[in-house]
């Protein structure tokens, strides 16, 4: 005997809800910013350590470096500038240091590590 295949049911259409649609966005062509422009600085040195005790700070000097001459710290949260009045290798008060050397100098405000030393352009 054969059988008769019955038809499956026809499934009912179903209105689906308006779905609201955000439009479109504008498309907005981006202006590039003018590049910074890089101020031609002597950078001294880096600041190493910092002890906030006696307030003084490690530099790794890139450049020569004496008593009396003017620099600029410069980093994250750090700006300032002044004068050097002491410093120190091993304990030891020097007048001036040479590229390479690894200096105690006093400060008169926080440093943090890798803060950059400038010698700032005389005008």
């Amino acid at each position: 005997m054969v059988t008769k295949r019955r038809k499956a049911p026809k499934k009912k259409l179903v209105k689906k809800s308006a779905v609201k649609r955000r439009p479109a966005k504008k498309r907005v062509s981006k202006k590039r910013l003018p590049a910074r422009k890089k101020i031609k600085q002597n950078i001294i040195g880096k600041v190493t350590h910092y002890f906030p005790h006696v307030r003084a700070a490690v530099i790794k000097l890139k450049a020569p470096l004496s008593i009396g001459d003017t620099i600029k710290i410069k980093g994250h949260t750090t700006d300032f500038t002044e004068v050097i009045t002491s410093m120190q290798i091993d304990h030891v008060p020097i007048n001036t240091a040479k590229k390479g050397d690894e200096i105690g100098l006093l400060v008169n405000s926080r440093v943090r590590q890798h803060d950059i030393v400038i010698k700032p352009l005389k005008k």
